[in-house]
């Protein structure tokens, strides 16, 4: 594996503000005021050099935002801004001393080593006391399931009597304690900072999603993971690391000496195999495939859940947990076969799952007493809609439709639109539409997932840029027995639009279209989000900054516009 080549460098994603319950908590998980030496940090990084005399730091960060007295302010030098940039404004805010890649003309300690990013994760280990060493920590990586396996695992640690934490996509959990994310992994400073006060409130376990950003930005550096699970790996985030070869390179990364003590790999696809055989730690293999080691003999599905029947080292085991999909499976497989690796008693484990709560956002059923579904899932990958697809197929049978509401995000993989249009065509309505356009025209996105859809001349596919429309649109064409299936945000709220977060939340989009057809109405706290960012001036919607009309057109005509039905839009 060393002989990859690096498609891109590093692209660190901007931070956003911490939670004020975990800003500014101690080393160690100590009381208040406890601090290490920049000296003493120095000793964790081979060749780092000192100057400015030293300095006693209680905590350490790589935004200048986030900078409170007595912090070690860590200067990351990124694609788009450079920290050493804002080390003024650290040092102006309280920073003690500085962590840097060229010295300063700043009159405080500066602790000077040939890379940030790399020394960062061992730096922050060692100023909260190596806090992951007295954890036991699962980290789960792959395109597609790391959220719910998280939650799966989580829920069978909690089901076993241990005090337990969670760090993913959706949400950091300390015990009873929660706290919306930001990012799927932390960066560096704060992932230790979160380990520290897990420490400090004796959690004994957490389940833990790992992005192949996270690898490849070194922030789960200075962690020793227990249990190292891959779940899949899919066309993704080519953006960023260029080919699927240097994607599988980053994602093997949590597979070596060091960064896992052991690997549970799924054997379904060609890249699992590959890892199963170039890892370099022990390995447990599973899935559906003959030769997996942990195999998965019967799949059941129905609107309550999926059940599994596992066939491992304790024997045929039946799983069950509240999760729809036969695509999530192998979840349910590698949630149990990490809890038992962890030395969670069988029965705790497959009890646990069963009674896992509600995953927020991982198809999520919003049901308001309608004769038909309405699934709010967070696949915005291609194998992942198809998954959703196949899914809601099964549920409504042969004599049921699926009705889909799809986006691409702005900014992100644009390779992977057509074939997200592609996947769409096989709803039996396909309302392409925006997701998060960023910066990006979302007409735009939505005409390059087309693209995938042009060789369909037979099938009907509806453009509706409006997010809030198409939604509106797939409630209104649904009848008993049919599917509404909205996928790309899951459990998102907030949607970003031209430089502006506007608030944006699927399932009360859902129940609003759901309460306009004369079921329950949509929760008065979603009127009153909705009046609010009015009232500050978001009431603007993604239909709104598309200068155009909708487009509902049979594809295969020289001119689609012979079938459109303009619903006019008011320009912004």
């Amino acid at each position: 594996m060393t002989g990859y080549r690096r498609a891109l460098g590093p692209r660190p994603a901007r931070p956003g503000p911490l939670a004020p319950d975990l800003a500014g908590w101690p080393a160690e998980g100590a009381a208040p005021g406890a601090s290490v030496l920049l000296s003493q940090l120095a000793t964790t990084w081979p060749g780092a050099e000192l100057r400015g005399g030293d300095a006693a730091v209680v905590d350490c960060t790589h935004d200048s935002r986030q900078v409170r007295p007595g912090w070690l302010f860590c200067a990351l030098t990124g694609t788009r801004t450079d920290g050493h940039h804002h080390a003024a404004a650290a040092v102006a805010a309280g920073a003690r001393a500085l962590l840097v890649q060229r010295f300063l003309e700043l009159d405080v300690p500066q602790l000077r080593v040939p890379n940030v990013r790399w020394a960062i994760g061992p730096i922050a280990a060692a100023l909260h006391g190596c806090p992951a060493e007295r954890l036991s920590i699962a980290g789960v990586t792959g395109t597609n399931g790391k959220t719910t396996t998280s939650y799966l695992l989580h829920a069978a640690f909690v089901a076993a009597g241990w005090r337990a934490g969670q760090l993913g996509t959706v949400e950091t959990r300390i015990g009873e304690h929660r706290w919306a994310s930001a990012l799927t992994t932390l960066e560096a400073p704060d992932l230790q900072r979160v380990f520290a006060r897990m420490r400090a409130e004796r959690v004994r376990a957490a389940a833990m999603e790992v992005s192949s950003h996270a690898l490849d930005q070194h922030r789960v550096a200075g962690i020793a993971f227990d249990v190292g699970v891959f779940t899949n790996l899919s066309a993704e985030h080519l953006d960023y690391h260029g080919t699927m070869e240097q994607y599988y390179y980053t994602k093997s990364l949590l597979f070596v000496p060091g960064r896992c003590r052991q690997a549970l790999v799924c054997v379904d696809d060609e890249w699992g195999r590959r890892l199963a055989a170039q890892a370099l730690v022990p390995v447990l293999t599973f899935g559906h495939s003959e030769g997996a080691e942990a195999r998965i003999t019967e799949t059941c599905c129905d609107r309550h859940g999926t059940r599994i029947r596992l066939d491992c080292a304790d024997g045929l085991v039946e799983l069950s947990a509240p999760v729809l999909g036969s695509c999530n499976s192998t979840n349910l497989a590698a949630a149990y076969l990490t809890a038992r690796a962890m030395r969670v008693p069988a029965d705790e484990a497959a009890a646990g799952m069963a009674g896992c709560a509600p995953i927020p956002g991982r198809s999520e059923l919003v049901d308001a007493g309608q004769p038909f579904l309405v699934v709010v899932d967070y696949a915005h990958t291609p194998g992942a809609l198809a998954g959703q697809l196949a899914t809601c197929r099964d549920l409504v049978g042969p004599g049921g439709r699926v009705h889909l509401v799809v986006g691409c995000r702005g900014g992100r993989d644009r390779y992977k639109r057509p074939e997200t249009g592609r996947v769409a065509a096989g709803a039996d309505t396909a309302i392409l539409t925006s997701d998060s356009p960023g910066d990006e025209d979302p007409r735009v996105i939505v005409e390059q997932m087309l693209i995938g859809v042009l060789d369909r001349p037979d099938h009907r596919v509806v453009l509706e840029p409006d997010r809030a429309a198409a939604i509106r649109l797939a409630v209104a064409r649904a009848e008993p027995g049919d599917a509404v299936l909205v996928v790309g945000r899951g459990h998102e709220t907030t949607q970003q639009v031209a430089g502006r977060e506007l608030p944006f939340d699927d399932r009360e989009h859902a129940r609003a279209a759901l309460a306009a057809r004369g079921w329950p109405p949509a929760r008065r706290s979603a009127v009153r989000r909705r009046r609010r960012a009015e009232r500050r001036g978001h009431g603007v919607t993604v239909g709104d900054l598309t200068h155009g009309t909708v487009e509902e057109a049979r594809l295969g005509f020289t001119d689609p516009a012979d079938e459109v039905s303009p619903r006019a839009v008011p320009p912004p």
